[in-house]
């Protein structure tokens, strides 16, 4: 499985973007825009306030799905009998962030969305004619004013040894939105399916940024890019010990884009995340 490298500084970034995506469903693009520094500072200062007690007092919205999702309540895949092994909290600019925590991870959340705003332009341009005819609206007018896409800090506990029979840290699953940018995370486990079913390790270097086509990309899309399956195995050895920490930024259209003929972005939505177990 060749998930392509690609530099986004390059005249043919574009083109290699989109082979990559089309052929895989996944790219890792180099030398982009986003300060290595500002995600190395979100990974320590986020590590510390899961590591504290802090976090009870932002307990998620099941509304609004804003806050901190303890382990108890993580996400079960689809298919899944078992919740994965994280903990997480959910960044919007307008939802509840700790004051110490807000600056940085709202001036990520705006230049992530910026970059990807900017690469869904670059599939866009790309569309066959036929595809962006079948199109509600062109992309880049899906996310216009969307309060939607989402910042993700996640963090993977360190194993204890008494885990759930097969719990992983994220079970095998596709993700819901447009497309996902996810910066290197703090330790290696992400890997990506073939179409033979046979898994591969997504590189973890630091300042690659990994790029992935969403379930709801490929619905506009009629399935021209592909959504697909992957999972953060667990860690052996003396990384078991050790958190692992990840900055998924999810882009997501405005919840009344009609996606197909079956769904709008928000009923799409709602249905994954019942799916999920993480809306009622």
């Amino acid at each position: 499985m060749l998930v392509q490298t690609v530099d986004y500084c390059a005249n043919d970034a574009p083109a290699r973007l989109i082979a990559s995506l089309r052929e895989t469903g996944f790219a890792v693009l180099v030398r982009h825009p986003l300060p290595v520094w500002l995600i190395d500072g979100i990974y320590r200062d986020w590590l510390a306030f899961f590591d504290g007690e802090a976090k009870a007092d932002y307990r998620f919205c099941p509304e609004k799905q804003d806050g901190w999702f303890p382990p108890s309540v993580s996400e079960t895949a689809r298919g899944r009998s078992v919740r994965d092994l994280k903990e997480f909290y959910h960044v919007y600019p307008w939802g509840r962030i700790p004051a110490g925590l807000r600056r940085d991870a709202l001036a990520y959340h705006g230049t992530a969305t910026a970059l990807a705003a900017e690469l869904l332009g670059w599939i866009e341009d790309a569309l066959p004619a036929e595809v962006a005819a079948g199109l509600s609206e062109p992309l880049s007018g899906m996310i216009k004013a969307s309060p939607n896409t989402l910042l993700r800090v996640l963090r993977y506990p360190p194993l204890a040894g008494d885990e759930p029979p097969g719990a992983l840290r994220a079970a095998e699953h596709e993700d819901i939105n447009l497309i996902t940018l996810l910066p290197a995370a703090s330790a290696p486990g992400l890997e990506v399916r073939d179409r033979q079913g046979r898994w591969h390790a997504v590189p973890c270097a630091s300042g690659a940024l990994v790029i992935n086509v969403g379930d709801m990309l490929q619905e506009a899309t009629a399935g021209w890019l592909p959504s697909t399956p992957h999972r953060v195995v667990n860690p052996v050895g003396a990384e078991a010990a050790q958190s692992r920490i990840s900055l998924p930024l999810f882009l997501h259209p405005r919840s009344e884009v009609v996606l197909s003929a079956r769904h709008t972005a928000g009923s799409y939505l709602d249905e994954r995340l019942r799916e999920l177990g993480v809306r009622n």
